[in-house]
């Protein structure tokens, strides 16, 4: 651990909105602390039933405080809207047509570079945090280390998707992040298979 990095505060499975939001906000417990212009902590309608987990912030999201931006978070945005969804802010819609978004990790890794696997375990308290508040009926885990921080696996995501997960009791299905389907557009029909599998999943709860 760096000589800058301090421990998570204590409580973090209590916390309100606001106090994690500020937690997250001052927080230094890993070196990603250092090179950060804004933490990202999370957008949308908090009480969706739609919960969209990335990875970590790209220089984008770095600079607006916010995830999924730039032409990722547009391909993420006519995703939603084949299926009826929307990027809700908080407090206009019901929870029923909107998302809550958010990433694994808070602060972006210099470079755009890969998250070391003690970044994702010092963060993944936050994420836990948003999942518990939200209460959604289904997360839509977008890209490996998503996935693999959540699902606390190492199987690539070919091997997990077309299958329901479960974490904090909450159906998950895993795809792939819009970054990836920018640079890979053969694999949108996979995506759209695994958003009409989350849709489904939600239909059967």
């Amino acid at each position: 651990m760096p000589a800058e990095a301090v421990p998570l505060p204590p409580g973090v499975d209590q916390m309100d909105w606001g106090t994690l939001q500020a937690t997250v906000a001052q927080c230094r417990a890993c070196g990603l602390c250092q090179g950060r212009k804004n933490t990202v902590f999370g957008v949308g309608d908090r009480s969706a039933q739609w919960m969209v987990i990335g990875e970590a912030p790209g220089a984008n999201e770095d600079l607006q405080g916010e995830p999924f931006v730039g032409q990722a978070g547009k391909l993420l945005d006519n995703m939603l809207k084949a299926i009826g969804l929307n990027r809700a802010v908080e407090g206009e819609q019901d929870g029923q047509a909107g998302v809550y978004i958010a990433n694994t990790l808070k602060c972006r890794p210099p470079g755009n570079r890969n998250p070391e696997p003690v970044e994702l375990q010092t963060c993944a308290p936050y994420l836990a945090r948003q999942v518990a508040l939200v209460q959604p009926k289904i997360i839509l885990a977008m890209g490996r280390f998503a996935v693999q921080s959540l699902l606390q696996t190492t199987e690539p995501i070919g091997k997990l998707r077309g299958r329901v997960h479960q974490v904090q009791g909450v159906p998950v299905v895993v795809t792939y992040h819009p970054a990836y389907l920018l640079r890979n557009p053969a694999d949108k029909a996979k995506a759209w298979a695994d958003l009409v599998l989350a849709l489904q999943t939600v239909q059967q709860a």
